[in-house]
């Protein structure tokens, strides 16, 4: 049996419907075949939020404006590609995301890599991951309708062979200016660490790390059924440094937190 129809899945109310006329049902079918499990874009990396999706969807121009989508990833050790002919030899799962790198789509639509560097320590958390990449959308619907290009689903099919799983939280930050920062330049490799938190008090969350930069999840678009509330970044030293941070943080408890240690290639996050 194949998937349920999104439409079928999210009940939508008649009001809602009716007040938001064609523009609605317009949005309301990019929706559905963008994050449907039908082709162009099928993959087993991970579930989307339906009802999330449908949030991201339907907002307004007044409701709309930048969110940043904060990507982990955990790679297959070797690429699984559904279709013979798409590659000529095995390749693993990391070569495939390098294929699949989005950046050239990601421009024609206004938005920008804003942080990129692998992950070279999984200190707290009950999975361990690969990658971290973090794009800044212009808006919600730029990130729906991407979905739907065909350009998209050409390179996505590398990114469906090399992820095992990832997960995908959408954010905005603390500090609003980091909307207006340019397109980072690669940067010789430095220390970050990374924080991934449930928590019911972000404010509490963000007091904690003096110094962090500070983002709250609005909703987790695909994962493992978990929702996240809040991402932080620390500036370090060393993986020394990453490690004495996560012992310190003796309220991350695996399971509901992730602290990790990053080697960073692109930031426009945690640089002034």
């Amino acid at each position: 049996m194949g998937p349920t129809p999104l439409t079928q899945v999210i009940q939508v109310p008649l009001r809602q419907l009716a007040g938001g006329g064609l523009p609605f049902l317009l949005r309301l079918q990019t929706l559905e075949n963008a994050m449907s499990d039908k082709p162009r874009i099928s993959h087993n990396y991970g579930t989307i939020d339906k009802e999330y999706g449908m949030f991201l969807a339907t907002r307004t121009p007044e409701e709309d404006g930048p969110l940043y989508m904060v990507n982990l990833m955990k790679y297959h050790e070797v690429a699984q590609y559904s279709e013979d002919g798409v590659v000529d030899h095995a390749i693993s799962g990391r070569e495939a995301d390098d294929r699949y790198n989005p950046a050239s789509v990601l421009n024609k639509i206004g938005a920008t890599i804003v942080f990129a560097g692998d992950v070279t320590s999984n200190n707290v958390g009950d999975e361990d991951w690969d990658r971290i990449a973090i794009v800044r959308y212009a808006t919600r619907k730029s990130f729906i309708e991407m979905q739907s290009r065909k350009d998209f689903g050409d390179k996505h099919v590398h990114k469906a062979a090399g992820m095992l799983r990832t997960t995908l939280v959408c954010c905005r930050p603390e500090d609003e200016s980091l909307d207006s920062r340019n397109r980072p330049t690669p940067l010789e490799l430095r220390t970050v660490a990374m924080i991934v938190r449930q928590t019911p008090d972000r404010a509490g969350a963000f007091a904690a790390l003096p110094g962090a930069i500070n983002f709250s999840a609005e909703g987790t678009i695909i994962g493992d059924g978990r929702k996240w509330d809040t991402v932080q970044f620390v500036p370090v030293n060393s993986e020394a440094e990453v490690a004495e941070l996560a012992a310190s943080l003796d309220y991350c408890k695996p399971g509901e937190s992730y602290v990790m240690g990053l080697q960073v290639v692109l930031d426009s996050i945690t640089l002034p």
